[in-house]
């Protein structure tokens, strides 16, 4: 699609979410495809009830101002799902977009996210896990928070709701305009899954370099990681740089100060406890996409 104001091609397809529910492979896949244009940030343009700051539809469109004869351009942005704005504004913005939405069980997904919050981003402060669970009512209060967050990203009892999220999409879009993928299909069998994308992206078959991208991990250097979310630095990089180039940098030594080392398993208690608490919500979703995921709440 060529916007109407400049010979700028806008994007056609989304991917929308959940984050760490493998979407930066596949928007790496993607990438590699000869027919794909992919933005090489998450612009988060859309989800005006999460986003912070005004955002200019030509700094939007300059995500795809390298995009020339491709057949599909897209982009990914991880909170466009949890976002309660994002389906009907991507709506009015493409009318036919094509959406994917990736999906994880609830209590693995709560957990790497809050590893990439405290290891890669300055999102989240407290370390501990189930402290940072048992911190949400407080959060909701405005309270326990780093300067700068929003408070929506650390309710970490609402971000897997997927049933409503991705009854909101549905209700924009209707099921045609409309991929799911599991994180175990993905994980269990990436090839299969990434060629069912480009059946659903009507685009040729095309088998890219299948390694995993933003894998979680642990920091190297806790200076490194400081320097990074310094908010004094990010205030002078925000007056000198443009955002894509923030962005790429800011990635670049994130990724560069994570080691391969994992995480420790979450502890038992707590998987329980989370288990119980997401049981009726996979069990909505398992009825919504018409497939058992309820062995996501079992041991």
């Amino acid at each position: 699609m060529v916007s109407g104001e400049d010979n700028t091609r806008r994007p056609d397809f989304f991917i929308v979410g959940a984050p760490r529910c493998g979407t930066s492979s596949m928007a790496e896949y993607l990438r590699q495809h000869p027919d794909v244009f992919m933005a090489r940030i998450e612009p988060h343009f859309f989800g005006s009830d999460i986003c912070h700051g005004k955002k200019l539809k030509e700094d939007y469109l300059g995500c795809f101002s390298e995009a020339r004869n491709e057949k599909r351009v897209g982009e990914k942005s991880t909170w466009y799902l949890y976002s309660k704005r994002a389906a009907a504004e991507i709506k009015r913005f493409c009318p036919h977009a094509k959406i994917i939405i990736q999906l994880r069980n609830p209590v693995d997904m709560l957990y790497s996210l809050h590893g990439h919050y405290v290891y890669r981003t300055s999102r989240e402060d407290i370390v501990d896990f189930e402290e940072a669970l048992n911190a949400e009512e407080d959060r909701k209060k405005g309270l326990r928070i780093l300067k700068y967050v929003r408070p929506e990203y650390l309710f970490y009892s609402e971000i897997p709701l997927y049933t409503e999220q991705i009854k909101r999409y549905v209700d924009a879009f209707g099921w045609d305009q409309i991929h799911v993928i599991v994180f175990d299909d993905l994980v269990s069998n990436t090839l299969k899954v990434y060629r069912e994308v480009l059946r659903f992206l009507e685009v040729d078959d095309h088998t890219p370099d299948l390694k995993v991208y933003n894998p979680g991990g642990q920091v190297k250097s806790q200076i490194v990681r400081k320097f990074i979310i310094n908010s004094w630095i990010r205030r002078v990089a925000r007056t000198f740089l443009p955002s894509t180039t923030r962005c790429r940098v800011g990635q670049i030594l994130s990724s560069l100060n994570i080691s391969s080392k994992h995480r420790p398993p979450m502890e038992k208690h707590v998987r329980k406890r989370l288990q119980e608490q997401f049981a009726p919500e996979v069990e909505q979703l398992s009825k919504l996409l018409n497939r058992d995921l309820t062995y996501w709440c079992k041991d």
